[in-house]
């Protein structure tokens, strides 16, 4: 059976608790930067969603305008040395890193090669009808999946940003983690791994039926590399500004986060470029925000008409960017913003995407998290058609060219990079 192996990268040992934790032990966070200022209670919120002052934009019936859907076929005509990413809907991706052959082991023996295709990652996963704790209640989606989780080629590990029921769907983890056991047995691929947050773990096994050696938490910076036959992928944990919650009593327990994935050479490779004396192709990187915002927009910014420009925005990004960058691929979120001075603390706009895109070096950003489900806040306020229009407005207003160095897909839709 082929091995996925999972191995911590060292990392120098804290002299203190990080700045997120809430206290001297990981058992809830918080975002600790002065772009996070969250201002609106409970009742302000409930307000806001069964008031008078909504003003609910339906889902137009006919899907023209809306985001087109299109039967996946994964990037089947890419290059093996190529990234691959599908839209699924909303936040969810699927993730194939390029593929390294390896001709030899390390001890020089002939390395058999049976794997075809690059280490698949598949992003925030959610297959369900409805975002909320059973399927009779919570935001309901206007766009299908592009296949069913049948049809859903088999991956080697979930990424998981935050629980929040529209990234984290109790039905499609079991689906890929125990109903398809057997498949990957008979494929001869190792058990799915799943990396996630702080204070994640006992959700997976206590609810999903997840073994605990088969799911990694990471804190921020945490780096793991998966390696799987001639490919080395490094994934980091990295910071985002947003929240975790699945029911009572539960509020920011579960660590949120955004994540990196980027190829590594291996000993082979290195030794190969020692004696050419020649540095092979640069190595390419994915971020993958999750769900995040960038700054907080109040309603005392608005009364003064403070400009989004002067406010303190999210630092984690410029560092992601520094650590990391330049990124091949960033898939950024733009949409489920409004109302802004509610839900900018935690969901980027349009205009914040592109800041991001900036921050952390991307290359080519693809806009997510619209198009697809709306939450209670955002389903009230939010015209569906909106924020594509605004991510392209916005993105064009400081110079980037559309289709080079930012764009949108279709759900089903592969991106080649």
């Amino acid at each position: 059976m082929e091995t996925l192996a999972v191995t911590k990268v060292p990392r120098d040992a804290p002299t203190g608790p990080p700045s997120h934790w809430l206290d001297s032990t990981p058992t809830g966070f918080r975002n600790p930067w002065p772009s996070f200022r969250q201002t609106f209670s409970v009742t302000q919120m409930l307000r806001l969603r069964f008031g008078p002052g909504r003003n609910f934009v339906p889902v137009p019936e006919n899907r023209e305008g809306l985001v087109p859907i299109q039967t996946p076929d994964w990037g089947a005509h890419a290059q093996p040395s190529q990234i691959k990413a599908t839209w699924i809907g909303h936040s969810s991706f699927l993730i194939e890193m390029p593929l390294r052959v390896q001709d030899r082991r390390e001890d020089g023996t002939e390395a058999s090669m049976q794997r075809q295709y690059g280490l698949r990652v598949l992003m925030d996963p959610v297959f369900c009808e409805r975002m909320g704790p059973a399927q009779l209640v919570g935001p309901r989606r206007f766009s299908r999946t592009p296949c069913t989780l049948d049809e859903l080629p088999l991956v080697d590990a979930l990424c998981i940003s935050h629980s929040h029921y529209d990234h984290l769907d109790i039905d499609t983890v079991k689906q890929l983690y125990a109903d398809k056991a057997q498949k990957r047995t008979a494929a001869g691929l190792a058990p799915l791994q799943i990396f996630c947050g702080l204070n994640s773990r006992p959700w997976f096994v206590n609810n999903c039926g997840v073994q605990p050696e088969h799911v990694t938490e990471m804190d921020w910076w945490d780096e793991v590399d998966l390696i799987v036959g001639g490919t080395i992928v490094r994934l980091a944990c990295t910071p985002s500004q947003h929240g975790s919650r699945r029911g009572l009593g539960d509020q920011d327990h579960m660590l949120w986060c955004s994540f990196v994935l980027s190829e590594q050479e291996s000993k082979q490779e290195i030794k190969q470029e020692i004696k050419q004396e020649s540095k092979q192709e640069s190595k390419t990187a994915v971020y993958f925000a999750g769900d995040t915002g960038y700054r907080s927009v109040t309603d005392e910014d608005v009364a003064a008409s403070t400009s989004v420009d002067d406010l303190p925005h999210c630092p984690a990004f410029a560092e992601i960017g520094a650590k990391y960058g330049p990124f091949s691929l960033a898939l950024l979120p733009i949409g489920c913003y409004t109302p802004r001075t509610k839900l900018s603390p935690v969901h980027c706009s349009p205009e914040d995407a592109v800041a991001v895109h900036f921050d952390v070096r991307s290359q080519l950003s693809v806009g997510m998290h619209y198009g697809t489900v709306r939450g209670g806040l955002s389903v009230q306020y939010e015209d569906v058609q909106e924020p594509p229009q605004l991510w392209r407005k916005a993105g064009e207003a400081r110079g980037l060219v559309w289709d080079r160095d930012f764009r949108l897909c279709d759900i089903g839709e592969t991106v080649v990079v």
